[in-house]
């Protein structure tokens, strides 16, 4: 099937007006299951400690979900080396839910999780697999499902019954609520609720979250919905490029899922996709149908060596380190062993020649080793004395590409 063809935001637009007063009320309603929210008095334990990595429904399959397509993923994710790459957590996006009941807890669709979200859990687990769901700060999901607003304990403590791993948690209807101290207060929830659970900010940027989110949740958006093109893809690379020093172990900048193998946009322009996801230390969870995945795909989500460096346990987001004026930028992410990971991004619509001294991205003068990390090839040592310009480093980059490679200093070149 296709992307659903609007974003989260836009449906919700439609449900804004019959959720006004419900979202009043949010802000002095109480958890009939919760205590004061007060902050738990032991540490939360340590999460996330390099970006997530996993699969999220949305982005293909929108609204469109039911437990037959979650265990098929569950075996797609173990069956195709996702799982052994790092993909990790299978997280099911809007729509799952239904009602309450009597007792306020959240109800599954009965008619497409008949088995319940506890065996379905279950049955991720036992894939060696992570399991995450999705709700709202509001009174109601950006699809119109009952949402979080004056349960957050009941539904921590559910989602922690269930085995949860993972939560998203929007910011649809309720725009008047204060960003910071909602999702604090629901990640105190989560504390209380006894299991580690990573917590996904998803309020789209627009408080600021890189400025208080870090201690907060474990990931938080930084931008709009992605979309399967080029022109989204750029943009988005541009803003979460701006928030890079709010990143680190425990704490990362999320410019949204990945579209790699969606059909929106070309092979080199999912490479560049992914490449910058990785280079600025993004979570990378999959979007794509991971059932009925090309080689094509496969060659970019399974990129081991771009993998490891998006997953370096320095955990520093790469930043641009040279600007072209003609469309052309160098980014370089310093990784744990001393080396740098540099990726040459070629937005315009011709190839482009870019080139590096070895000085502009942190190393000394002389030879260093250098690995193409799509060719999967070592190019050799190159030398830079800093004396000479035809010393420096090019490569040729084709449109809408990137050449991404992984350069070691002097001490390593052997």
């Amino acid at each position: 099937m296709t992307k659903p063809p609007i974003t989260r935001i836009a449906l919700a637009a439609g449900l804004a007006l019959a959720v006004l007063a419900a979202c009043d009320g949010a802000k002095t309603a109480k958890d009939p299951s919760a205590v004061e929210p007060a902050p738990a008095s032991d540490p939360a334990p340590i999460l996330a400690a390099t970006p997530p990595m996993g699969f999220n429904t949305w982005n293909k399959f929108g609204c469109d979900v039911d437990e037959t397509l979650i265990r098929q993923t569950a075996d797609a994710l173990v069956e195709t080396g996702m799982r052994d790459a790092g993909y990790k957590y299978l997280v099911i996006d809007d729509c799952w839910q239904v009602d309450r009941g009597p007792d306020g807890r959240i109800i599954a669709d009965p008619k497409k999780f008949a088995g319940g979200m506890k065996a379905l859990a279950d049955y991720v687990h036992s894939k060696g697999l992570l399991f995450g769901l999705y709700t709202d700060i509001g009174p109601k999901t950006c699809a119109g499902r009952p949402a979080s607003a004056g349960f957050f304990d009941m539904d921590a403590a559910t989602y922690a019954e269930w085995g949860i791993d993972y939560i998203k948690v929007d910011w649809c209807h309720c725009d008047d609520l204060d960003a910071p101290s909602e999702y604090a207060r629901f990640r105190d929830a989560l504390r209380r609720a006894g299991r580690p659970i990573v917590l996904s900010i998803c309020e789209w940027g627009r408080n600021d979250p890189w400025k208080w989110a870090k201690g907060v949740g474990q990931l938080w958006r930084t931008t709009a919905d992605i979309g399967d093109n080029w022109d989204s893809v750029v943009y988005i690379i541009g803003a979460n490029s701006r928030h890079a020093a709010a990143a680190g172990p425990g704490g990362w900048n999320d410019p949204d899922m990945l579209e790699v193998g969606n059909g929106g946009m070309t092979f080199d322009e999912y490479k560049t996709h992914f490449s910058l996801w990785a280079v600025m230390a993004a979570p990378l969870m999959a979007g794509n149908d991971l059932r009925a995945m090309t080689e094509e795909t496969k060659s970019i989500l399974l990129n081991a060596e771009v993998i490891a460096v998006d997953q370096d346990p320095l955990g520093v987001q790469g930043e641009v380190v040279i600007e072209r004026g003609y469309g052309g930028q160098v980014w370089m992410k310093p990784l744990a062993d001393g080396s740098r990971a540099v990726a040459f991004a070629n937005y315009t619509d011709r190839e482009l020649a870019q080139y590096i001294r070895w000085a502009q991205i942190g190393l000394p003068p002389g030879p260093a080793k250098v690995r193409d990390l799509w060719a999967h090839a070592d190019i050799g040592v190159h030398s830079d004395t800093g004396k000479h310009y035809d010393e420096r480093f090019e490569v040729r980059v084709p449109p809408h590409g990137v050449v991404m490679v992984r350069i070691w200093p002097a001490a390593s070149a052997k």
